[in-house]
């Protein structure tokens, strides 16, 4: 079955549509004040308090530093993922599992992180992470198969994410934007449901 992940979290109501809807990952972004999904630590802690167990809090960061690196395991993440440059040294010390983010431009990159054992898998995003853009997922046919997790992000929603699965060979999807409401401001219920349903439907006819 098709991993399921929800991206920029920001209210404990939103809990509420991910528990209902039975998603996989619900990320957080952190540290990151260009982002208007960005929220603090603390505020994350009081959010994925209200998570159903089986649901992995991810934290989200872009070239985090060490002492960010300890808030994140001191906070309770179940993971973190991490775009943009770090150093091995660092990345060598993160004692929670590691999803690296790559976008269009450094795709062929994951390669190097193959042989890191605190590396699970990799997000595929779109040039611009967050921008809710679509890239060309057929870029993603021409790199080497890897054993670890993958997931593809970048403006997937209920409308396009069962032709971006038939495009690919991830193991799960990415989405924010795509069910947000049309102003932004914080998650739709019932874009989330139907997001939900695309992929598992997708997930059950491939069985069949």
């Amino acid at each position: 079955m098709k991993k399921i992940k929800i991206c920029g979290i920001t209210d404990i109501k939103e809990t509420e549509y991910l528990n209902e809807a039975g998603v996989d990952y619900a990320g957080f972004v952190l540290f990151y004040p260009k982002s208007r999904r960005n929220i603090d630590p603390g505020r994350a802690k009081e959010i994925m308090a209200h998570l159903d167990s089986h649901i992995k809090a991810v934290a989200v960061v872009v070239e985090p530093a060490a002492g960010q690196l300890k808030e994140i395991e001191d906070t309770g993440f179940d993971m973190v993922q991490i775009h943009g440059r770090i150093s091995d040294e660092l990345l060598s010390r993160v004692r929670i599992p590691v999803l690296r983010a790559f976008n269009v431009s450094d795709l062929s990159e994951f390669e190097e992180y193959e042989d890191k054992e605190n590396v699970i898998g990799y997000v595929f995003d779109a040039q611009i992470p967050g921008s809710g853009k679509v890239f060309d997922w057929s870029l993603l046919q021409r790199l080497p198969k890897t054993d670890k997790l993958t997931f593809l992000a970048g403006g997937l929603d209920a409308f396009n994410v069962r032709d971006a699965l038939a495009a690919t060979e991830v193991d799960g999807v990415d989405t924010s934007s795509g069910v947000e409401w049309e102003a932004g401001a914080g998650k739709d219920p019932e874009k989330i449901k139907s997001f939900v349903e695309a992929v598992r439907g997708y997930t059950s006819e491939k069985r069949l």
